[in-house]
């Protein structure tokens, strides 16, 4: 049982699990406004607050939790795959190499590869999330009805930007490791445990490390963070009703949507929001991560030795 792999898993998975339910509301203004696309003139929502005040003045605040199950359990598998797969896959050049660190190169090798794994696993579940979001106040579907509106090639809509951007957390987790790294350098004390508790950075720590990390990759990977919303989101027509039958979208048709409707700041509207959610979403997730890693190690070498204790038992019997 690889158990470091494990509890990067399960810790990143809490963390995130965490970290979407706190955040949840935010989440969804951001994204039905990063959805929107419309001349400046027509705009619905001229800022972020728009989308709140909306809520509030129809009495439907608790429609920005519409899709919340599906984001989190979304979100819990990601993390969970991808925080297994970051981690083997070091691990895994680590004993290949005969290395013992990793360069920049390939650490974001490593971390793209793991996030196209996690693309490939939770595609339909983040299409669901996306479009239950963006859907009207109020009128968002269940996690069945979503998934089951057209053919399931349709359910991984999307896929191909979602694998182009595994950039986004492959330049994340890089610089949060380098950094990580270079921090814990200084106060790192030998341990000749091999079985010790993997370093953790204190909260505060690892909270900025991660806030820095996540803007940094925001800000390169924005653009087509923003065509990938407009993808996924729900087809709304103007008196608020899912439009029937969802038009298809492209790439290159939401690019030239963009383009043509808001110009070249159109690929940016939204951009500070999205740093504001994911920068604490990121950050609280890291934060949580770090905090809960050596208590999940404990938990993990717990059950490994009872396993061991119960199959040498079942073996003596």
């Amino acid at each position: 049982m690889d158990l470091e792999s494990l509890t990067e898993a399960t810790s990143g998975a809490i963390g995130a699990l965490l970290s979407t339910s706190i955040l949840y509301p935010l989440d969804t203004c951001k994204t039905k406004y990063q959805a929107e696309v419309r001349d400046h003139a027509q705009q619905k929502y001229r800022r972020l607050s728009d989308v709140l005040w909306e809520a509030i003045s129809t009495g439907q605040v608790l429609s920005l939790y519409q899709g919340l199950g599906t984001k989190n359990l979304q979100s819990f598998i990601s993390q969970f795959v991808y925080f297994y797969g970051y981690s083997y896959f070091k691990r895994l050049y680590l004993e290949r190499s005969g290395t013992k660190s990793i360069g920049t190169r390939a650490n974001l090798i490593l971390a793209a590869a793991a996030g196209a794994c996690t693309a490939l696993v939770t595609q339909p579940l983040e299409l669901a999330s996306s479009r239950m979001q963006t859907s009207a106040f109020g009128k968002s579907k269940g996690l069945y009805e979503t998934l089951t509106e057209g053919t399931w090639i349709e359910a991984f809509d999307g896929l191909g930007i979602s694998l182009l951007l595994t950039s986004n957390p492959a330049i994340q987790y890089t610089v949060f490791d380098q950094l990580k790294s270079r921090l814990l350098m200084r106060q790192r004390s030998s341990k000749a445990d091999t079985e010790s508790s993997p370093e953790a950075l204190p909260a505060f720590s690892a909270f900025v490390l991660g806030a820095v990390s996540k803007s940094i990759a925001t800000c390169l990977t924005y653009p087509a963070i923003r065509c990938k919303v407009m993808i996924q989101a729900a087809d709304v027509s103007e008196d608020g009703k899912d439009a029937q039958p969802k038009q298809s979208k492209t790439i290159s048709g939401t690019l030239y949507s963009i383009w043509k409707r808001e110009g070249l700041p159109g690929f940016f509207k939204g951009l500070h929001a999205q740093i504001l959610k994911t920068v604490l979403s990121s950050a609280l997730l890291l934060m949580i991560k770090e905090k809960i890693t050596k208590t999940t190690w404990v938990l993990m070498l717990a059950l490994q030795r009872s396993l061991l204790v119960t199959r040498s038992r079942l073996k003596s019997s």
